[in-house]
């Protein structure tokens, strides 16, 4: 991350704080953006990610599962989460089960984030383009049972 990054961390101890936070880091993000997502399998990154696209008004929370087999989904919603807010596009990956970069490829990833669109990029850090061209990243550490850690860097976003 370069010298004018944002990091912001946030603790939580059940799968409700977790959406909750993801809320907050919603109220952070503006597209277009492209954030690869960390944390080991069962961290509670699609949890994250339900908070997230329920702050949009995208989804409701039990809407939103893990792309692992489907690659992608996608959320519309707006900024604010409201009817007359402006639109955005959030893009959920999973790229667990992609292997190379040619296969990365086929997916399209080279065209997101569109100008509306965030992009939530799964085990992105598997790939050195990728992480070349990212804003940042959102790092979920399990602490055990429930609880968790947060941690949001966005780069030229302070």
């Amino acid at each position: 991350m370069s010298k004018n990054t944002e990091t912001v961390t946030f603790s939580t101890q059940s799968a409700e704080e977790t959406i909750a936070a993801g809320h907050k880091i919603a109220a952070k993000l503006r597209p277009p953006l492209l954030l690869i997502l960390r944390g080991d399998l069962g961290a509670g990154k699609t949890t994250l990610v339900k908070g997230i696209a329920e702050a949009y008004g995208a989804a409701q929370a039990d809407e939103v599962t893990s792309p692992t087999f489907t690659l992608l989904h996608e959320f519309l919603g707006t900024l604010d989460g409201t009817a007359g807010g402006a639109q955005v596009l959030l893009c959920h990956l999973d790229l667990y089960r992609v292997d190379d970069e040619r296969q990365l490829a086929a997916i399209g990833l080279d065209e997101m984030p569109a100008p509306e669109s965030i992009v939530l990029v799964e085990w992105g850090e598997k790939f050195a383009a990728l992480m070349a061209r990212c804003d940042g990243e959102i790092v979920v550490k399990s602490l055990g049972g429930d609880a968790r850690e947060i941690t949001l860097k966005l780069r030229g976003q302070a």
